[in-house]
């Protein structure tokens, strides 16, 4: 670097304000703010109940199968960080590899399905703490509309996040600690006084509801319980050596939250004494257990989930506003996105248009049902926006996983002959992406209640229409195929 200006690998200058500020997170700050991304209160606590559901006793093997799942997807994106750390993540990986109409698609797509998942997050922020305020009965606050709590959370994670990317993830890491903790203390306890029904049947292939049909129908969400794993090479510009924590990173958190998953599946099953159906049918059987193992400390197991939630809000958008903002750096996406603030260095254009489109949907989504006259209050819960907008987004996240699975292979032939390792380039990403076929296919497949049986469809248009717009952009700029992946984190 030379003058305040950065040369990139076509030997154009950069200005220096488009890079953000290196060397500002170590391997433990990206840990931290990826598994504070992950928000294991908020996913458990909402998602477990369903895996109860579809699979049974057994349900624990869900989660395994997810973290087998996951673990290939870390491999994948370890194994390009070795070689190509970026701010752009899966965007440049496919991208470098299939060129400039899949990298443009392959930006839509995961700006779409993140901005979808993370509205789910925002969301729910504001409708825990409703929920929060409801079962303890807080006077009037008990009525306020979960959508006015959820804009508060949202100003509080904007300020951080537009702050600096050093005290937002401290934040994030420090609400991580707090919910991480609490859940540990209430499922330990929750063995303890219920130490009588503990048994390994949990863990009984023979115990699965319906075989392997249950273990499939809840695999999905049993994926998304780990969405927010590869959280860590978005921040590749800002984390020292990201070559080497990067991966270290991914395989810490999925290794963590992985056990820690399965202990609280575990539990919850112990502490309902073994009765799947009693389980099922609780709203969140998670917190159930916290009351009946440590009685007026169950306020806390509330708390971990409020700022599980606030805390993957700030993680994710840091990271996943970081994806569209190195795409704009590149000009796959609008140019402004890819702007730096001048002393903060950090990418507010870019936090504040994920945001905003976020805090858009849920408007839509708003909108919709009062237009198709499905205001009730059921359906306009955050609970269920929460379940929407998140599967939604999930369809798309997973083509994404799929498409640099798919790409890693052909990426080392292409840019790295002499590394290329048939078992770790080439039979481990074919395998992940088989497992990513799963889960895919019980979102898409027909017959499923309305709006889910609409994603599919509603995906399949979007990334028609991404293509096609693609194809356009790079007809009238060739180049961006070469600029795709040419501004690498650590150089």
């Amino acid at each position: 670097m030379t003058d305040g200006l950065s040369t990139d690998f076509l030997g154009g200058k950069q200005p220096e304000h488009e890079r953000l500020r290196k060397g500002s997170l170590g391997l433990l700050d990206i840990s931290a703010a990826t598994m504070a991304n992950i928000g294991p209160a908020m996913s458990f606590y909402f998602g477990f109940g369903f895996l109860a559901y579809t699979a049974g006793l057994a349900s624990p093997l869900t989660i395994i199968a997810a973290i087998v799942a996951i673990a290939f997807l870390g491999n994948t994106l370890s194994e390009f960080t070795k070689v190509l750390p970026s701010t752009g993540g899966f965007i440049s990986f496919v991208g470098k590899t299939f060129g400039g109409r899949t990298a443009v698609t392959t930006a839509l797509m995961t700006g779409a399905g993140y901005i979808a998942a993370m509205a789910s997050v925002i969301a729910i922020s504001g409708g825990f703490f409703q929920y929060l305020l409801q079962y303890y009965n807080v006077g009037g606050l008990k009525s306020v509309p979960w959508i006015l709590w959820t804009l508060v959370f949202l100003a509080f994670g904007a300020l951080m996040m537009i702050r600096g990317i050093s005290i937002s993830t401290k934040v994030a890491g420090l609400f991580f600690a707090f919910e991480i903790v609490i859940m540990l203390v209430v499922a330990v306890a929750a063995l303890i006084k219920f130490h009588g029904y503990i048994t390994f049947r949990p863990f009984e292939p023979k115990n699965i509801t319906n075989g392997f049909k249950g273990l499939a129908a809840g695999f999905p969400l049993a994926v998304y319980l780990f969405i927010g794993w590869e959280n860590s090479a978005a921040l590749a510009e800002e984390t020292n050596d990201p070559r080497r924590n990067v991966p270290k990173a991914v395989f810490t958190s999925i290794a963590i939250m992985g056990f820690s998953y399965v202990l609280f599946a575990f539990a919850t099953i112990v502490g309902f004494k073994n009765n799947v159906g009693k389980l099922s049918s609780a709203t969140v059987p998670f917190l159930s257990v916290a009351h009946g193992v440590i009685g007026w400390g169950a306020f806390f197991a509330f708390l971990a989930g409020l700022t599980s939630t606030v805390g993957a809000l700030i993680a994710g958008t840091n990271s996943q506003a970081r994806l569209i903002f190195n795409a704009g750096r590149e000009g796959l996406l609008p140019k402004f996105i890819g702007e730096v603030h001048p002393t903060r260095r950090t990418p507010v254009k870019a936090l504040l248009t994920y945001l905003s489109v976020s805090l858009a949907i849920i408007g839509v989504w708003g909108l919709l049902h009062i237009l198709g006259g499905s205001a009730n209050s059921a359906s306009m819960s955050a609970t269920n926006f929460f379940f929407e907008s998140s599967t939604f987004g999930t369809i798309l996240v997973l083509v994404v996983y799929a498409l640099s699975n798919l790409a890693l292979p052909f990426y080392y032939r292409k840019h790295h002959p002499d590394r290329f390792n048939a078992f770790r380039h080439g039979v481990l990403p074919i395998v992940g992406l088989v497992f990513i076929a799963v889960p895919l296919y019980y979102l898409a497949k027909p017959g499923q209640p309305t709006p889910y049986d609409w994603f599919p469809w509603a995906a399949l248009a979007f990334i028609v229409v991404a293509a096609f717009y693609a194809t356009i952009l790079v007809s009238r700029d060739p180049a961006i195929g070469d600029r795709v992946g040419s501004i690498v984190a650590d150089e």
